[in-house]
This record gives C-alpha cells, structure tokens and sequence, in this order.
C-alpha cells in the first residue's frame, strides 16, 4: 500500500501537473489564434468577434502585449465575479445549479474537516495498537479509526461525530433543497415564452382503421379538451432520413476539403479509391465522386421526405399537441385522458431542443422489453467489470503481492519506482479503464428510449453512479482488502476474515487519495485546457475552413456532460462521507478538488459550454438522492466497522442514524420533489393571464405550429400550413366534431379503438 512518501511524492506530481495545465491555458488562451477554443460561448451569442490586432502579422497568431501575461491569472476573479442572478441569465439556470453541487460539497465538507481533524485524528494518532498488530500498515493508517484498539472507549468520539457529521450535511441539504426549488420556481414564472410551457407529448395512441393517427389526435382532443386544444403534429419515424442527412453533410465536408485542396495546387488531380477507408476500389477522381454522391443523396432525401409523411408505417402513435394556454397544457400532462391507463398516455413535452428524436420512433409497446434486457446487460457488464478493478488493486497493493510473489521483490523494491507505481500509476490505470464507460452507458440508454436529451443524461448518471459505487468504490475495498493482507487472508480462520476485512477498509483510504488527486486535480485542470478541442479546432481550421460560417461550425464548445460529471462529483461526496468517521485525512483532498472544479467549470461555463437543453434544474432531486445515499452506506460500513472493532457499547446507537437519514429523506422527497416533476397549476394560469394582458393579438399558433416538426424536415417545402389542422377557436363545449369513424355512427359513446366519443361525419352533415 501506498506510504505518506508515495502519497507525497503523486501529490507533488499531480500538483506540478496541475499548474502546469493552469499555466499552459492561462497562456495559450492569450493568443489571438485560440481564441475561438476559449471562449466559443461568446462568438455563438454573437458578441465577440475574433480580434483583429494592428500591425505586423504576427499579431494575429501570437500576442506580443506583456503586460496581459503579466495579468496572466486575471481569469480566477474574473470567473468569480459574475453574480448567479447574471449567470443564470447568460447561461441557463441548469448550468448555474450544476455548479451549486461544488459549493455543496465544500458548505459539507469544510466544518466537517476542521471538528475531524480537532477530534478524531488526534484520538487516532494517539493509539499504538497497530505498531503491536501483525498487519501491514502506513503511517497514514495511523491517523485513521484502524488504529484504536479493539472494545475502546474512544469509539464514542467517532460515534459523535457520526452524528454531527450527519445532521450538518442533512441541514445543508435541507437549505440546498429549498434554495433550488425556489430558483427553479422563479425561473419558471420569469421565463419567456417557451413552446413546451404549451405542449404535451401523447403516446400509445390507439389505432383506428378509419381515421388516420393525424386525424384521431385531433379528433380525440377536439372532444375531450374543446375549449383549449390548438394543434398537433404528429411523430414520424425519420430516423432513416435523419442518417442520409447527417452521411451527405459528412460528404459535403469532405467534397469542400478536396476542393480546397485542388485550388491550392490545380496541376494535380486529387484521386481515390471508393473501396473501405480508401485503402482498395476503383481510382476514381475525388471531387468527380463526391459530387456525384451529394446528387445521388440528395435525390435519396428528397424522396425520403415527400414518402414519410404519406406511409403509414413512418408514422408512429404519438404526437406533440399544443393548447391555447399553459394552464392547459398542465392539466393535460398531469392528468390521466382515457378509461384505460394503458392509451392516450399524456406527459410534458421536452423543449424542443432536448427532444432525443430517435428515441420517439421506437413502439411504446417494447419499451418496458428493452428496459429488461439494458437491466440485465448492465448487470453483466458492472460484474465483468471487476476484473480490471481487481487488477488495478494489485498495483495498489505491492507488500501483500510480495508475500505470494517473492521473485518480484527485486524490481519493485527500487525505492522511486515503488512510489511512482502506488501513489500514481493505480489512478491512471483506473482512469484509462474509465475512458469508454460513459460511452457504453449512454449507449445503453438510448437503446431504452429515453425521449429527452437531458433525461437520457440523467439515466446514464444513475447508471454511471451505480457502476462507480459497485466497482470502483465496493470493489476496490473488497479486492483492495484481500490483496493488502494476502497473508492473513491464507492463515487465519474463516471467521477472523470478516474483522481483517474491517481493518483494512479505512487503510484503502490512500488508494482513493491518489485516485482523488489524479481525477480531480489533474483532471480539473486538463479540462479547462481543452487540449482535444484545441488540436481539432486548429486541424479543421487549416484544411477545411473556407468561410465565417466553416470557422463557426469548426468550434467545439462542448457542454456539462451531466451524464459523467454529476457521478463522478457524486463519487466525492461518497468519498467524503464515508472517510469522514474512517480516515480524516481523506478529507483535504476532497476540499481542493471541489474549490479548483468550482473555479474551472465557473469559468468554462461562462466562456466555453453551450448548452444543449434547458430543463430548469430538473436533476436536482437525483443530486440530492445521491448525496443522501452516500450518507446512509457512510453509516452502514461504519456500523460493520465498529462491529469488527467489537465496540459493542456504542454500535447499537449507530443504528438511529440510518433510519434518521431515510426519514429526512422521505420529508424532502415530499416537501420539494413535486415542484421538479410538476408545474402548479396557479403558476400557469399567472403566465397565461400576464401574457393575454401583454399581448392580446398574440398568433400563439403561428409560433407553435411547427416548433416539434423533426429537424430533418425543417428546410423541406412539404412543412404544413397555418390552416393544415382547422380553425380551432370556434369549438364550444357542445360542438359536434366531425369524424370520419365508421365502427360507432349514431351513438354517443366511445369508440372501441380510441376510447374518445363523437358523432360520425354524415350524422353531422345530415344536422347542417
């Protein structure tokens, strides 16, 4: 295991490395050439342009002003200066609360470090009882709760402080929780007109053989909501077209790249193969080719979009149906329509922005099928996964391989290269395996059908979270404890493995300290680097940027990635919590990641991050959720620590906290959670009054006509009309809406296919 010298010397490492991305960012974000890297946020608002230095050439690549590197640092307070009532306007209020997470984890954190280090670290260091044990330990261990002998008194000062950790952090999320709510509140009573405040999305639509999914949309929202009903349109499956779109931009790039290439030097014919990657077919010329695949997708397109919206196998039973009011809307989304809860399946319709459109093609009816076979792929995947983790701990772990293994001793023994592989090379490796995770997972959540980007990410979290607590987290104390004391594990009796296993959990404390420095130190570091970006954007810049508008689109401003970094900020506050009562020492750490992550993701995101959604901090109740959790599994583990440690008189009073914890939980759940998933119906209603008053001549269907269209069809010629759905506004409660439905003519009640009532057209024409 890793020493305080092998924690020193990652620490050092991880600190120079820091500075130097710090530095090398502070520097290169000076220059005139990276400018559009560093602050992209600015140019997509329209109100930076690139600078235009007089003077020589050189200028324009390089800044040669030293008095801005002498002010190299200003952009610290610079990021820190922006009040959140300015940066909830300049970024969304998503991006705002995201960074309230970071000042969470300090408002815990940082009174919990000081009565940690003012009790418990003396009260540890004070022991000597594993100087006397056979185990293998650290100086580190020393400072830690496996250092008190076992049946001490002294277990009462970590039971305190279990408590007192416990009510502080549940006070600063109680005060969090109220916070957020009302932000998230007023941001919606402040925020303009949006065309989801007047959407639902319907799903499950039944079929009718005589009236198409268009017309029974209306027809049943005609019927059923006649004084508010304004529009639909109806879900296509274009995901086919979605692919051609996407394969002829991707041709267009590469027919602009050749053409510029063939420009700077015209004696030269640019030539290919049309066979995989280029590497076999027909040599063909290259700018001849791609022109002729933009023709032939084109006219692939243009067929694509004339036949989806008249084949009935593009059309799927759903829609987007917008209302006169967002009172309305609310009472739609929030309410069942039908006898039969299983149709006419009414939520609030994503912004249309966040709206993940593949998802919506996929039938309703297979949904809760591969939401089974995600759970089960996913659980195969979280215990393969041990396997890597189990190596990455005996890296971990040199001493307890070295009994097992003597013929290594030799080699690893080597003092520096002893202290490289434990106090760094154990994070590093864990990262790199970490790598293609979110991918995977993101992936799998898709395959589930989420229909909003933002909770596709927010799915993938859970996912993420849960695989990091399983493996990363359980694993590495599991595998980590079996490794360190090899030896013991061989020996002792079966029954003496449990307390081993309760020795050795607060000793993996220094394999999480080097993961904390390499993740969250480093890590925060290279991110505001944006070396990846950089390099692209500089690639793109030289071989195919041709106009403004290649030089916009070759910007990479990138977003949050909810889908990673909640979890990982969450895996800190497992840390945190649980190491708290264990290994105090932990906890600086995680302090300096949460203070150098708050100033670099403060700073990204007020120059860098555009944000693809807006969901009004919607993920708060699964921050909250998890922070919670963390808290409970602190309380447990402790709770089977003490019971190694055979403190049988203050254990007992561990076991209140637990059901503590769960209590506060469900208080919050029910006093806030409803202002996250529901909009009141009185806040709409003062939206929609204000709105009348302010704009009484308001084409509200004009706006919302053909906001949830499918991108793809956005610049076709094919988009409906304003009169494409019928003139809405002179239905009356005791209207007859016409339908071409034949199954029930002559009755008043509801069709066996659609559940919604209406005479049949000829009974209303027979009427006129």
């Amino acid at each position: 295991m890793a020493s305080l010298g092998d924690i020193g010397l990652a620490a050092a490492i991880n600190i120079l490395t820091a500075i130097a991305f710090l530095i090398a960012f502070a520097i290169l974000r000076l220059q005139p050439f990276n400018d559009r890297v560093y602050f992209p946020k600015w140019y997509l608002k329209g109100i930076r342009s690139d600078p235009t230095p007089s003077g020589a050439a050189v200028r324009k690549v390089i800044n040669l002003d030293y008095r801005s590197y002498v002010r190299f640092l200003n952009w610290i307070p610079t990021a820190l200066k922006m009040p959140e009532p300015e940066l909830i306007e300049h970024a969304g209020l998503d991006s705002a609360v995201y960074l309230r997470i970071y000042l969470l984890g300090l408002k815990i954190f940082v009174p919990i470090t000081f009565l940690a280090f003012a009790v418990l670290v003396p009260v540890n260091a004070t022991n000597d009882f594993l100087e006397r044990s056979n185990l293998i330990f650290t100086d580190i261990d020393k400072l830690s709760i496996s250092n008190i002998p076992n049946k001490s008194q002294r277990f009462w000062s970590h039971l305190l402080c279990a408590y007192a950790f416990t009510f502080w952090t549940c006070y600063v999320l109680l005060k969090e929780y109220e916070r957020v709510a009302f932000m998230r509140l007023h941001f919606l009573a402040s925020e303009h007109r949006r065309p989801d405040q007047f959407t639902v999305l319907v799903r499950n639509v039944p079929p009718d053989p005589d009236e198409s999914v268009s017309e029974l949309v209306e027809h049943f929202f005609l019927v059923n909501h006649p004084d508010n009903y304004l529009t639909h349109q109806v879900v296509y499956n274009a995901n086919k077209l979605a692919k051609l779109v996407k394969k002829k931009k991707k041709t267009q790039n590469w027919l602009d790249y050749n053409q510029l290439k063939y420009s700077r030097n015209q004696s030269k014919r640019l030539m290919m193969k049309t066979g995989f990657l280029g590497l076999w077919g027909d040599k063909v010329d290259s700018i001849d080719f791609y022109t002729a695949e933009i023709d032939k997708l084109s006219k692939e397109i243009a067929a694509e979009r004339e036949n989806i919206p008249s084949n009935p196998k593009f059309i799927m039973p759903a829609a987007f149906v917008s209302f006169k009011t967002r009172w309305a809307a609310a009472v739609c989304a929030q309410t069942q329509q039908s006898r039969n809860p299983t149709l006419w399946l009414t939520e609030w319709a994503p912004e249309p922005r966040d709206v993940y459109w593949n998802s919506l093609a996929i039938p309703f009816v297979s949904l809760t099928i591969r939401r089974l076979i995600i759970a089960v792929a996913f659980f195969f995947l979280t215990f393969f996964f041990m396997i890597p983790i189990t190596f990455v701990q005996t890296l971990a772990n040199i001493e307890g391989i070295e009994k097992a293994a003597p013929w290594l001793k030799p080699v690893i023994e080597v003092k520096f290269i002893k202290a490289l592989i434990q106090g760094v090379l154990p994070g590093i490796v864990l990262k790199i395996f970490l790598i293609f995770l979110p991918t995977i997972l993101m992936l799998m959540s898709k395959i589930e059908g989420v229909i909003a980007i933002s909770a596709l990410e927010r799915r993938s979290a859970a996912k993420y979270y849960l695989f990091i607590l399983v493996n990363v987290f359980l694993g590495s104390i599991i595998a980590g404890a079996a490794f360190e004391q090899l030896d013991s594990f061989l020996n002792e009796s079966a029954n003496e493995i449990p307390k081993i296993i309760g020795v050795a959990i607060p000793m993996k404390a220094t394999f999480f300290i080097t993961y904390i420095m390499v993740d969250g130190w480093a890590g925060s570091a290279g991110e505001i680097l944006r070396l990846k970006p950089l390099i692209i954007y500089h690639l793109k810049n030289f071989f195919l940027v041709k106009t403004d508008k290649d030089r916009d689109e070759a910007m990479d401003p990138g977003s949050l990635g909810f889908n990673t970094g909640e979890p990982q900020i969450q895996f800190y506050f497992l840390l945190g919590l649980v190491y708290a009562v264990v290994t105090p020492i932990l906890l600086p750490f995680i302090i300096i990641f949460f203070g150098l992550a708050y100033v670099v993701f403060r700073h990204q995101i007020i120059n860098v991050y555009n944000q693809e959604y807006e969901s009004a901090a919607a993920f708060w109740p699964d921050v909250h959720g998890r922070v919670i959790s963390g808290l409970i599994i602190s309380q447990v583990l402790l709770l089977g620590l003490l019971g190694t440690k055979e403190a049988a008189q203050s254990t007992p009073f561990l076991l209140a906290l637990p059901v503590l914890t769960i209590w506060f939980h469900r208080f919050c759940k029910t006093r806030f959670e409803p202002a996250f998933v529901r909009f009141p119906l009185q806040e709409a209603m003062m939206k929609d009054t204000l709105e009348r008053a302010k704009e009484p001549n308001l084409n509200l269907k004009g706006y919302l006509q053909n906001a949830y269209i499918h991108p793809v069809f956005k610049s076709a010629d094919d988009d409906d009309d304003d009169d494409s759905y019928g003139v809405i506004g002179d239905y009356k409660h005791d209207t007859l809406v016409p339908t071409k439905r034949t199954s029930r003519k002559n009755t008043p009640l509801p069709s066996k296919y659609s559940d919604s009532s209406s005479p049949s057209l000829p009974d209303v024409l027979e009427h006129v």
